[in-house]
């Protein structure tokens, strides 16, 4: 490890307001501490720094689903599991239930939680792809400011980098309800189809009225720094009758916008041949479903 056990202070907090108290104090840097499971690997590979960490685990105020009219606001404390039990979610939201469940094992599932799979800032991480394509908003809340809500598509800045400050915590994340039928689809491609970090992740949301494509959302994760919207290929596809030369062309607009990096897990190419695969399969999917129609 970097340290001994006793260079590790951990606060357990009864309520989100001490929470936020302790978020709030300029002298020290807390680092708030949910399910655990990505600090955990770190502390098992020694990599995990030697600090100040704040147990959020099972706040009252974060650990709520509510189902409104226009939104379905899930609490930041709400694990992976709940997610996948959830019937409403499961019916409006099937891409996020899809993404927790190919996220690690049922054990993962029942500590991790949404706001820390959001909070990690992962470009691999399995939810952003269908958080972006719902057009999620992620509610931060501190003692300063009170709650502010930011459009998820702007959230992440960089690398690790949030538009989230040292004082603020994620409470909640909000979903539209849209009330149109959209065509749903998710995608995760691994060394394993679960339990593993993905090569590449790919989710997406569209609608058409008389065989053309009225809103579109295609989203990707492991393809750059941050989670990525495929704004120039939607923009393209917007009014579009998918057929097989527009598809084609789409993928020619996608490998255009797709700037992804070599790494451990996969090469650069690997990922732009297989970002263009999904899209096809998804494009094909809704483009013969105008034909039976």
């Amino acid at each position: 490890m970097n340290g001994d056990p006793q260079d590790y202070h951990i606060i357990q907090t009864k309520n989100l307001k001490e929470a936020l108290t302790y978020l709030a104090d300029s002298d020290t840097k807390w680092t708030p501490l949910a399910g655990g499971t990505d600090l955990m690997v770190l502390l098992a590979a020694g990599l995990l720094p030697t600090g100040n960490y704040l147990s959020i685990w099972d706040l009252p105020e974060l650990n709520k689903i509510h189902i409104e009219d226009d939104s379905i606001v899930i609490g930041a404390g709400i694990t992976f599991q709940e997610i996948l039990t959830n019937q409403t979610i499961k019916k409006e939201f099937s891409m996020l239930t899809k993404a927790a469940e190919m996220t690690g094992s049922v054990a993962i599932q029942s500590r991790a939680t949404i706001g820390g799979n959001i909070a990690n800032a992962s470009p691999a991480a399995d939810t952003p792809p269908a958080l972006l394509c719902y057009d999620a908003i992620i509610e931060v809340t501190s003692i300063a400011r009170g709650r502010i809500d930011y459009d998820y598509a702007t959230f992440h800045l960089d690398y690790k980098k949030m538009q989230l400050k040292k004082d603020e915590l994620i409470t909640a994340i909000k979903l539209p309800r849209s009330g149109k039928p959209h065509t749903d689809y998710y995608h995760k491609v691994g060394t394993r189809e679960a339990q593993a970090i993905s090569k590449i992740c790919f989710a997406a949301r569209a609608y058409q009225q008389n065989n053309k494509v009225d809103d579109i959302r295609l989203a990707y994760a492991s393809v750059a720094p941050i989670p990525l919207r495929a704004r120039e290929t939607e923009f393209f596809l917007m009014g579009k009758v998918i057929c097989d030369q527009v598809i084609e062309k789409a993928c020619t607009k996608l490998a255009a916008e797709l700037s992804p990096l070599d790494d451990i897990r996969s090469t650069a190419a690997y990922r732009k041949k297989v970002a263009a695969n999904l899209l096809r399969e998804f494009l094909c999917g809704i483009g013969q479903k105008n034909y039976k129609s």
